[in-house]
């Protein structure tokens, strides 16, 4: 039987599902990345980027959404309740506010569902992890799982995946040395369990080898869909051998948030990893110049890791150390 495991780290929540000894969906919640999806809260509106259509309010909390439809005949400073749809979402150069929409009729203020809320109702069981127990998470393959998603690079047994993040869509390019109808039959099962792995949503472009006729384009999107659960829509496969899917997108994938923020991802990994390193009391961080300026900017997550530890815990940077590096010793 499927089952969660669950685990509260330092600047972030983890997840994983676990099927038949592997991982099928993995997640990671970041601290403070916004208001979350489902989030019912008052915002005042600061700016009218579509007459009678879009706007931006600003939130009680001082975070901005994007809502559409604007009320009717409503002005500038005016107050509203509005429904987070979808969270905030990095890009390069130019992060995607959050989309909210105007709150039902009678609807009350709410916080959004956490990532422990969202795995509880799930129907799996979940097993919340502690640090001084074994890393389930690791024995099944979580750290192959998240270097995989901050690479883009995903080898299956006869080909590999690569995933590109664009502003359009995420693009996934299926690559072997295997005949082209076994590949893009095999490609399109794959790409359908990474996209679950990994959480990918919105809309997605899969590029399968191209194969001959018409009834092995849908061998090849049978394939797909039997590997894909609900809810999702897709194109055929066309003449060129894409596929277009487009999954409900309420937050962000994996890849995004290991890619578009690669120093504090890797700064909260490698807590992750002092705090299993089984010292006790004062220990120095050695890591790359990035990852300490980065961690001196968040003593509050110092601060946490000492206090889990025992002890002060000092920085000492090392520009030999690749950015997923890092070790930790006694002090």
């Amino acid at each position: 039987m499927a089952e969660w495991i669950y685990e509260t780290g330092i600047g972030e929540a983890r997840a994983a599902l676990i099927e038949d000894g592997e991982i099928v969906e993995a997640r990671i919640e970041v601290e403070g990345a916004g208001p979350r999806h489902g989030m019912i809260a008052t915002g005042r509106l600061i700016e009218i980027t579509h007459p009678s259509r879009q706007g931006i309010v600003r939130l009680d909390g001082g975070a901005e959404a994007v809502v559409m439809p604007l009320p009717g005949a409503i002005t500038l400073g005016a107050s509203l309740l509005v429904e987070i749809v979808r969270e905030a979402i990095g890009e390069p150069g130019k992060p995607k506010r959050a989309k909210a929409r105007p709150a039902i009729a009678g609807a009350v203020a709410k916080d959004g569902l956490t990532l422990f809320d969202r795995i509880s109702a799930s129907g799996f069981p979940v097993t919340s992890l502690l640090p001084h127990q074994a890393d389930q998470l690791e024995q099944y393959g979580w750290g192959e799982a998240l270097e995989a998603a901050a690479s883009g690079q995903f080898t299956f047994s006869g080909g590999n995946l690569r995933i590109s993040l664009t502003p359009a869509m995420t693009l996934i390019d299926v690559d072997g040395h295997l005949a082209p109808f076994e590949l893009a039959c095999l490609g399109a099962r794959q790409s359908a369990a990474t996209l679950r792995l990994f959480d990918l949503c919105g809309s997605i472009g899969i590029d399968l080898p191209t194969v001959g006729g018409k009834q092995e384009r849908l061998a090849v999107a049978n394939a797909f869909d039997q590997a894909m659960p609900q809810p999702y829509e897709r194109t055929a496969v066309n003449g060129f051998g894409f596929l277009q899917i487009i999954r409900p997108r309420s937050h962000a994938s994996l890849c995004e948030i290991l890619q578009l923020a690669p120093v504090p991802a890797a700064a909260r990994a490698l807590l992750r990893r002092v705090e299993r390193s089984g010292l006790v009391g004062a220990t120095r961080i050695t890591a790359h110049p990035k990852l300490c300026a980065f961690l001196e900017s968040r003593p509050d997550w110092l601060g946490e890791i000492g206090q889990r530890l025992g002890g002060a815990t000092g920085l000492y940077a090392d520009p030999e150390l690749a950015i997923g590096g890092g070790h930790v010793e006694r002090a």
